[in-house]
């Protein structure tokens, strides 16, 4: 088998299929990114999503016994929606992170890869695959940067020369021996724009994220949020950019190769009022296809629920009495009474008294007292 020549084929037939980049990296342990995590662990610095053990997540050989190449692959997504909606006084909006703009990610970048993997399938009948997209064992940065898609930055993503970070990424394990391509330099420099622009000090240092901090990571939970990190959300209802937008890397970096990863403006930037009274059938069929939805509709109504307070829309005072007196569910019973307190009006405060009458769960009567505080501090003014 002449692996020189499979490669230029596989290089070929990926441009064929809407990838942007490919490139080949050995399957060799990641010795430096084992020893990161184990940091990380330590400094208890994990968001908990990560899949498998540090091993697992290091050490190809135990997902693909076989393997000696993986092969990464990095799809650019845009960066700018085309007639953006406005959001008005009566109509507020959040934002959903530019990598849930448009169908989820996982399946687009999957089904490229599987059609990969077929291609190689075809070329060597007793090739052995295995395809992976962010949800896998395998750090998908870790793959792109010994392959040569890009160098991580220290906002902690790959910036590609080409597309700067806005990319996604997913890789394909296997067990033919391709010659590796080689790492692109990092040229981050002495620049540190990222970690002063992150609104929580998520990035510790250059290429060191607290994950417990990133709002990116926050606005996927499913608990209260602590009262800092409410006051920082701002109308992020999934997802934290940031880091990225200060990027100079990404200065007029926007493109839009690919329809399905299009944004679609009423999903991207959506109305905040209607989320918070929508059914579960209304979620799916509105959010279900995007990557934003994957951990339901519980942390982007939280999420919306804070950003209302962030605009102080009076308008949606009476939606919150609705959802502070009814919801089955503590986090967004209390969510909203906070809410309330902030947008602070006279009939939030009266609502919120008489909620405190009825209501048993302490959560949900703290979050209620944090309420009343602002009436004070309104009337100290």
């Amino acid at each position: 088998m002449n692996t020189g020549q499979l490669k230029q084929e596989i290089i070929e037939y990926s441009k064929e299929i809407g990838i942007d980049k490919i490139g080949f990296a050995s399957a060799d342990v990641f010795s430096e990114l084992k020893e990161r995590l184990k940091r990380q662990q330590t400094l208890k610095f994990q968001s908990g999503f990560e899949k498998g053990t540090i091993e697992e997540r290091t050490e190809p050989g135990r997902l693909l016994p076989e393997a000696q190449s993986i092969l990464s692959i990095a799809i650019a997504y845009p960066s700018r929606i085309k007639n953006a909606p406005k959001g008005t006084k009566e109509n507020r909006r959040g934002i959903f992170c530019r990598a849930s703009w448009g169908t989820d990610y996982h399946v687009v970048l999957r089904e490229r890869l599987e059609k990969l993997a077929r291609f190689i399938q075809e070329k060597v009948p007793d090739a052995k695959n295995k395809v992976m997209v962010d949800t896998g064992e395998l750090s998908d940065r870790a793959v792109a940067e010994r392959a040569g898609i890009g160098f991580s930055g220290k906002n902690c993503a790959i910036i590609t020369p080409e597309f700067g970070s806005y990319v996604y990424l997913g890789e394909l394990i296997t067990n033919i021996p391709f010659i590796p391509d080689s790492p692109v330099e990092d040229s981050c420099g002495d620049c540190t724009k990222c970690l002063d622009a992150c609104p929580t000090g998520a990035l510790v240092q250059g290429g060191q994220l607290n994950a417990q901090r990133c709002l990116s990571f926050l606005t996927q939970t499913k608990g209260f949020l602590a009262d800092e990190f409410r006051v920082e959300l701002g109308n992020r209802v999934y997802g934290c950019d940031t880091c990225q937008q200060v990027c100079p890397k990404n200065k007029k970096m926007d493109f839009h190769f690919h329809p399905e990863v299009e944004p679609e403006p009423e999903i991207a930037k959506p109305k905040l009022k209607p989320m918070l009274k929508i059914s579960n059938r209304e979620f799916k069929d509105t959010f279900g296809h995007i990557a934003g939805s994957w951990r339901g509709k519980k942390p982007l109504q939280r999420n919306a629920i804070i950003a209302l307070a962030h605009f102080k829309d009076e308008t949606a005072v009476e939606d919150l009495i609705g959802i502070m007196n009814n919801d089955p569910r503590p986090v967004i019973r209390g969510t909203a009474a906070w809410s309330l307190g902030k947008i602070g009006t006279e009939k939030a405060f009266e609502a919120i008294k008489g909620a405190m009458e009825k209501e048993q769960d302490t959560q949900v009567l703290f979050e209620l007292e944090k309420g009343l505080e602002n009436q004070k501090k309104v009337s100290a003014t």
